[in-house]
């Protein structure tokens, strides 16, 4: 399971980025898929990029809302605000476990050998107030004197754009490297502190930050891909709190196996010796649950 997983993670990585002739002409692609909402974490801005971020055109909706209200355009959204719910109610939080390019990231460098520790779970709201905050009320509330708005997560926090835009881009181009300044410097810094903090702590950054994550674990108790945990068959051996990389501890009750926490990437079904957990498609107007068993 856990190969078919980094296959799939390696795969969307590079769907995602696979405008391989921007070292040629130095330009971001800008044809027909970028306006495509990838469903994971992944830079419009990037020159290798062929899908756009959910999250940057979320707070371009809110930062242009305003103006266009006043100028008679009614815009609503529709097609990412639906995305996002197509694929949230499909398999609520999924993508953060097999498509996310920067899940990927977080989960290669885990591997690095040094000291572990945990982290504290009075943080798991931590993607709520990012999403509210940066996401919604700043992009809608804090605009200039013509009512524009600003992407205030892509600009101030995301270490995503500072890893696969802001690097690249100023490699490559001298005038923005003489142009960098101390946004340049302040973004570097989160990139820095998350790289170090994704080498000791498992998905810091899914566990904290992520706006995306936050958005598409809303939909985890109601989706229709659904985890079910037998407790009848359970041995208390702890294998899947053990190997859960956002320590979820469903089996001690302390959890909801469904829960916004829970990145859905299968690693307690492949690992219960027990069959423990298992795996349901849930039709929605029917009712019905099939159970799905996976080797």
């Amino acid at each position: 399971m856990e190969r078919k997983r980094r296959l799939s993670q390696y795969l969307f990585a590079v769907l995602a980025n696979a405008y391989f002739l921007f070292p040629w002409n130095g330009l971001i692609y800008q044809g027909g898929l970028k306006k495509v909402c990838f469903p994971g974490l992944n830079c419009y801005s990037c020159p290798a990029a062929t899908m756009s971020c959910p999250l940057g055109a979320l707070q371009n909706f809110f930062a242009t809302l305003r103006p266009g209200l006043r100028m008679g355009l009614f815009q609503t959204g529709a097609y990412v605000i639906g995305s996002l719910g197509l694929v949230g109610s499909f398999m609520g939080r999924m993508p953060c476990g097999w498509i996310c390019p920067f899940g990927l990231v977080q989960d290669l460098i885990y591997k690095l050998p040094v000291p572990k520790i945990n982290l504290w779970k009075g943080l798991k709201m931590g993607p709520y107030i990012f999403l509210c905050a940066f996401v919604f009320v700043l992009p809608l509330f804090a605009v200039d004197e013509f009512g524009y708005g600003s992407t205030w997560f892509c600009k101030y926090i995301c270490p995503a754009g500072s890893l696969e835009a802001g690097i690249p881009l100023l490699l490559m181009d001298k005038e923005l490297r003489s142009a960098a300044g101390w946004l340049f410097v302040h973004k570097m810094t989160i990139l820095a502190v998350f790289m170090i903090m994704f080498s000791i702590v498992s998905r810091p950054f899914c566990r904290v930050v992520c706006p995306l994550g936050a958005l598409f674990g809303l939909f985890n108790r109601w989706s229709w891909l659904q985890l079910k945990f037998h407790p009848d068959r359970c041995l208390q051996c702890r294998a899947c709190r053990t190997i859960c990389p956002t320590d979820v501890s469903f089996y001690n009750g302390t959890d909801a196996l469904n829960s916004g926490t829970c990145i859905r990437c299968l690693r307690c079904l492949s690992i219960c010796p027990t069959g423990a957990v298992s795996i349901h498609f849930t039709p929605v107007l029917s009712g019905e649950k099939n159970e799905i068993k996976i080797c």
